[in-house]
């Protein structure tokens, strides 16, 4: 009896866990046995390592072969342990020394002639063997780059199955062509790039071209970005169509800081998991950008698929943006599903194969029409939507959820003036992002012993607690909260948009101001604060040209347009 073993790691969601890979060759009938728990793909895998031997000048053992995958009681899937299972089998046939690859962790697929193709999933896999202990990793050549972000650990990155037998053995290497189909694209990194979602997370996509500076007016939503992107505050665009709110999302990416080192691997071992890492990009540095169409499903949003499931947009939009245009369109279920990602960053997906966590720390940007029609206004003007419609369009957008949205803005419609002619003080990407950055690190500094980086993270007992307000600060604040106008949820969500705004201004705590403005951001409602004093370049936006109504004059203009959280008390109406 003849016996060898090696190692690989088996993916649930973006964990890995270490898989023994144990080959056994005993005298009998000829024959190929899997077991461990395999999916159709890996039990496929019997036919591809069986050819990629013959084919690479291997003998095949006409004996009895059982490759057993443990745990067993873990379910493995894809075509990854494929070069593991090979290396196994050669060292129990005594091609190879068992010894040679007992301390190897081995990740490829194979296909029928040798060669090895790169799976899915390589920088978590490479994170979960360095965990384990191991210091040398074997992968295709093609995710060479992206293994080696792991620090620690050595990677050799093959090209075929001869070579890695040459490595192993101290023969010399074979001359492996990098490319047999010249003028095409290599047909081996086909397995890596899926469709993408909706997903742009490198720093030369169009995004990187979109400037703050095209949009046209919009001061208060311009404003309202820069603070969303300085505390990770999520942000509601309410609008007419043509307004601007797609645009104001698009660019709101740009406005965020460059990920650190932990949150480009995290980000960059999501995507490499749902196939989404291009090759020769193997780190992704800047904050992605997620925008599904309003008729994603469940699983798409959330995470699901058959089996185990894989990452969904919310997690696709860690560390980054999730964008929902035309937000009521959304079925309920999946707007609601939402909520718990929103409170604790990461999202838990339980299914008969098994229960995981996958990362869904992102900023939530949402956008819709007033009404189906979209010309509902607070005078009424070319809306045909009967009040019982609007209600109804509005009101798909749940309480609880808008509850966990700390900036609400209404977006008006471009004047002629604001289209047609240029505004030279409209501040271009980089001018908002450096504000933006600046406030973070303020934060950053503020919260360094503590396991939260911006202000939205900052649980509220201790805002409420921890650090101290100016005087009076809180005053408006407690009179809507002793008047049930305002939450509890609410309170502590004014009092992060307070400490960002405070931040922006380079103050070292919120006055009552700060809070005040904050109020308004949040509820759409003024404070007794003037909209020209609030616009006045305090985040660094341009004066906006024409002042608002009164709280009271909106009010009673529409009283459905302000929910029953943020109405103003009996004082300021």
């Amino acid at each position: 009896m003849a016996f060898a073993r090696t190692c690989s790691v088996a993916l649930v969601g973006v964990d890995g866990v270490i898989v023994e890979v144990q080959a056994d060759l005993e005298p009998g009938v000829a024959a190929f046995t899997l077991v461990g728990l395999p999916d159709k793909a890996l039990s496929e895998a019997r036919d591809r390592v069986r050819a990629a031997l013959v084919n690479s000048g291997e003998v095949w053992p006409q004996r009895k072969l059982t490759v057993g995958l443990s745990p067993a009681s873990v379910p493995k899937s894809g075509s990854g342990f494929d070069l593991a299972v090979a290396c196994a089998v050669l060292a129990a046939a005594e091609r190879l020394d068992p010894s040679s690859i007992a301390d190897l962790l081995i990740i490829g697929e194979l296909g029928l002639d040798g060669r090895v193709r790169p799976v899915r999933g390589i920088l978590p896999s490479v994170l979960a063997a360095a965990d384990a202990g191991y210091q040398r990793v074997v992968v295709a050549e093609q995710t060479a780059a992206e293994a080696s972000l792991v620090p620690g650990v050595t990677v050799i990155g093959v090209r075929s199955l001869r070579q890695l037998i040459a490595v192993l053995t101290g023969a010399p290497e074979p001359d492996e062509p990098p490319d047999p189909i010249s003028g095409r694209p290599d047909p081996l990194m086909a397995g890596l790039m899926l469709p993408t979602a909706g997903v742009r997370g490198l720093p030369d996509d169009r995004a990187a071209r979109l400037d703050l500076a095209d949009v046209a007016g919009q001061y208060e939503a311009r404003r309202a970005l820069e603070i969303a992107a300085a505390g990770g505050h999520h942000l509601y665009l309410k609008g007419p169509p043509g307004a601007g709110k797609t645009m104001l999302a698009e660019r709101l990416p740009a406005l965020l800081p460059p990920l650190t080192q932990k949150e480009a691997l995290e980000v960059t071992a999501v995507h490499s998991v749902a196939g989404l890492l291009p090759a020769g990009r193997p780190l992704i540095g800047c904050a992605p950008y997620c925008a599904p169409h309003h008729s994603t499903t469940m699983p798409a949003i959330v995470g699901g698929g058959s089996g185990l499931p894989r990452p969904g947009a919310v997690s696709l939009a860690h560390r980054g943006v999730l964008f929902l245009d035309e937000a009521p369109e959304f079925p309920v279920r999946v707007l609601d599903a939402l909520r718990q990602p929103l409170e604790s960053g990461e999202v838990v997906i339980a299914r008969s194969a098994g229960s995981l966590r996958l990362p869904a720390r992102f900023l939530l940007c949402l956008a819709a029409n007033p009404c189906p029609c979209g010309r509902y206004s607070r005078r009424g003007e070319g809306c045909e939507c009967t009040p019982a419609m609007v209600s109804r369009y509005q009101g798909r957008l749940s309480g609880p959820l808008l509850d966990r949205v700390d900036l609400q803005v209404q977006v008006a419609p471009v004047t002629r003036v604001e289209l047609m002619e240029r505004d030279t003080t409209a501040e271009s990407t980089t001018t908002v992002a450096a504000r933006v950055l600046a406030a973070r690190e303020r934060a950053a500094a503020r919260l360094a012993h503590t396991p939260w980086r911006t202000n939205a993270e900052v649980p509220g007992h201790e805002l409420r607690t921890r650090w101290q307000l100016g005087p009076n600060a809180l005053n408006d604040a407690a009179r809507q909260l002793e008047r049930g106008l305002l939450t509890a949820r609410g309170l502590d969500r004014v009092l992060r948009v307070a400490w960002t705004v405070a931040d922006l201004a380079g103050r070292d705590r919120p006055d009552q101001r700060d809070v005040r403005t904050a109020l308004v951001l949040r509820t759409g409602v003024e404070q007794g604060l003037p909209l020209v004093e609030r616009s006045s370049g305090r985040f660094g936006s341009g004066p906006v040209p024409q002042t608002g109504a009164k709280s009271d004059q909106l009010l009673r203009a529409d009283p459905s347009a302000v929910t029953p959280d943020q109405r103003p008390s009996d004082k300021e109406i």
